[in-house]
């Protein structure tokens, strides 16, 4: 089994990126080979609708550090992406990938029946918000695992923790590390 993570914050420590470093890790303990990117890291752009990965190439064609990224998560059984909510919405590191990827359709995408060039994949969400209210954000995972599905990843998994955020970063309840380690042993079965 080969999981990719992204991480979406710009925190290195951030409350997202611990619960998806605790998945990798519960992963990787049961025989998992995981790699994790960190994308603010990362020197890359957004899709440039040039179009080229569905005309002339079966992958992007922009030449950055996005596409290591992308070969990696077109190789892999299962993808985690992980990110706080920033302004209503997941972080524009993270949208820039969900944009490039793009690139895994085909080109006759809308009315083939097998709309992606990836093999089928597991899926895992990890939202963070310092919004403690539940219903508040609750539309961003239903909103991008129906583009998600649609690129080749199966039924999502969503990890949500709710009312941790900036100051709080370094703490993250125990229920919710628990909800990654059953993600991960998900992830196995």
């Amino acid at each position: 089994m080969k999981i990719v993570c992204l991480l979406g914050s710009p925190r290195t420590t951030g409350s997202s990126a611990t619960i998806a470093n605790h998945l990798l890790k519960t992963a990787g303990a049961l025989g998992a080979e995981t790699r994790s990117f960190e994308l603010n890291r990362l020197a890359y752009r957004g899709c440039q609708a040039c179009y080229a990965c569905k005309t002339k190439l079966d992958r992007c064609a922009l030449k950055d550090d996005l596409s290591e990224v992308l070969a990696a998560v077109s190789e892999a059984d299962a993808l985690v992406l992980a990110s706080p909510v920033y302004y209503g919405d997941i972080t524009s590191q993270l949208k820039g990938f969900i944009d490039r990827s793009y690139s895994y359709l085909v080109p006759d995408y809308i009315t083939n029946p097998q709309p992606s060039r990836l093999t089928p994949k597991k899926l895992v969400f990890v939202q963070t918000q310092g919004q403690p209210e539940e219903a508040a954000f609750s539309d961003i995972f239903p909103r991008y695992e129906g583009f998600l599905k649609w690129m080749g990843f199966g039924e999502g998994t969503l990890i949500r923790a709710c009312g941790i955020g900036p100051g709080r970063t370094d703490v993250v309840p125990g229920h919710i590390l628990q909800q990654a380690e059953e993600a991960a042993r998900a992830l196995m079965a």
